[in-house]
């Protein structure tokens, strides 16, 4: 029960292009490329920005975490059922 034979991945492959299409299929490659080339292009121009101006980029700073809980200070309230 290993991997897939080359036979498995052509019958996957073959109905993979007859339910979408070679249209689709080559639209979605196209499309995913695009994006591939748009991420490595702002990722060089993210690095060489900020291997220029070092000092114009304010250091981090760390805050202490804000609570927006409620917090209930007294205990909650109990009734006495009388068992007779």
């Amino acid at each position: 029960m290993g991997g897939l034979s080359p036979l498995h991945w052509m019958l996957v492959l073959l109905v993979v292009v007859l339910l979408f299409g070679t249209g689709r299929i080559s639209g979605v490659m196209g499309d995913f490329a695009k994006g591939l080339k748009s991420f490595k292009k702002h990722m060089a121009e993210d690095d060489d920005a900020s291997m220029e101006h070092p000092a114009t980029h304010p250091a981090p700073t760390i805050s202490a975490p804000t609570s927006t809980a409620t917090v209930r200070t007294t205990a909650p309230e109990t009734t006495h059922v009388n068992q007779a």
